[in-house]
């Protein structure tokens, strides 16, 4: 495991390997996974929910006795500062785990999303839109537009979600002639602007990408969002469902309103807001990471299949047991997500291990610490050029980090599609 501020081998590794695309089709990575992998269980779903909330309600609990409990060790030590520090540090544990406890919460939402709550569909919507609510994310609006992530995965015309912006979009003289002052006039930025910049992304990156589609595919026009029914994000049979999210938002803002008017601002904003808060942190950090990433290849029509998209991706050890406890395998088994979105997320560990000994070195895996890979990634995948059917992020020096194999460029093998 490497340190803090240290590159894994995994990605060195492929840092060092020039990048071939994956030949591997989906029939060969299907036939490998068995049947009952794909089998959805009710009860099992259900089983999760009651868990996460189960542990919400118990953090919550404890939540309430922590002002309680600091004033009574103040009296006790007369107002030490050591009872401020203790009232301090007990919040923000409080603030850590139930921040990501609703971010576990967005997770399950994500998976009803897909289907995998349960067989049944009226089931997976019942639970996504309630947990999807309870966290103030539209259910069915956020459902429409990452089913179409999924749909055209790390594709630069098509994709959704984290598109790179090019060259010309940023109006960066052309690679020939560009100079790194051109770099830097753009790019470079001071460590502490860089910090807060980051910062500002992790907090709130969530809602403004909901409220402007910042990072969605710039095909889109301005003022698209996921909260109008008549969004470009959204089709026409779509809109009932995005107004219901919008109903669903509402009463939940109502909810939270009247419940502040018993406890006091002050409690809201401990006991909900900053866990909502922190929530969005873990939700914009682990999607972020999944499809940004100086290693990884993005395509262009000729070059892109379902696979390859798929494959795009990064598997990573987010928080560890708690990660896969608490946000249920999406981060550590993100690859395996993308290429059976349908097979139920409790499963998913298995179906990783299985197509590992399929994909081989087309397998992505980063055990790199993920503020460091944040920061990476942050700072160093800047921008695409744009043309090429394969390419990677360029820094802030104008360079590509990884390079293409000199035979990499091939008509698609196959042209894989499969329905979310």
């Amino acid at each position: 495991m490497p340190s803090l501020f240290q590159d894994s081998p995994e990605y060195l590794q492929r840092l060092r390997t020039p990048f071939k695309p994956s030949k591997v089709t989906l029939k060969e990575i299907q036939a490998a996974v068995p049947n009952h992998l794909y089998r959805k269980s009710t009860l099992k779903g259900f089983f999760y929910i009651a868990r996460d909330i189960a542990c919400l309600l118990a953090v919550y609990q404890l939540g309430l006795r922590i002002d309680p409990f600091s004033n009574w060790l103040s009296q006790r030590l007369d107002g030490h500062i050591a009872a401020q520090v203790v009232k301090w540090s007990l919040w923000a544990t409080y603030w850590h785990w139930q921040g990501v406890i609703f971010a576990g919460l967005w997770c399950l939402a994500h998976e009803a999303g897909h289907g995998n709550i349960s067989q049944y569909s009226w089931i997976n919507h019942a639970c996504g839109f309630a947990l999807h609510t309870f966290v103030l994310a539209p259910y069915y609006a956020w459902r429409s537009s990452h089913r179409a992530h999924h749909q055209a995965a790390m594709s630069v015309e098509r994709d959704e979600n984290y598109v790179p912006r090019t060259r010309s979009d940023y109006k960066l003289p052309s690679e020939k002639t560009a100079t790194l002052r051109d770099y830097h006039e753009i790019f470079e930025e001071t460590p502490l602007y860089t910090l807060f910049h980051m910062m500002f992304m992790q907090l709130l990156g969530w809602q403004i990408y909901l409220f402007t589609d910042v990072m969605g595919s710039p095909r889109h026009p301005a003022g698209t969002n996921h909260f109008m029914p008549s969004s470009a994000l959204f089709k026409p049979h779509e809109r009932n469902g995005i107004i219901a999210s919008d109903i669903g938002i509402t009463l939940m803002s109502c909810v939270l309103y009247v419940w502040t008017q018993q406890v006091g601002l002050a409690n809201f904003l401990k006991l909900y807001f900053v866990p909502y808060i922190l929530c969005n942190h873990w939700i914009v950090m682990l999607t972020y990471l999944h499809h940004s990433d100086p290693s990884i290849a993005h395509y262009r029509r000729k070059e892109w299949n379902f696979v390859r998209g798929a494959l795009s991706t990064v598997d990573r050890p987010l928080l560890g047991w708690a990660g896969r406890f608490f946000f249920h395998n999406v981060s550590h088994d993100h690859i395996a997500h993308h290429l059976f979105s349908y097979i139920p997320f409790y499963n998913q560990p298995q179906v990783t291990e299985i197509i590992k000994k399929v994909l081989k070195e087309d397998y992505n895996y980063d055990s790199t610490n993920t503020f460091r890979a944040l920061w990476r990634t942050f700072t160093e995948c800047c921008f695409i050029e744009d043309e090429g059917d394969i390419v990677f992020y360029k820094n802030r020096h104008g360079q590509a980090t990884r390079e293409l194999a000199e035979d990499a460029i091939s008509m698609a093998t196959e042209t894989d599609t499969k329905e979310d």
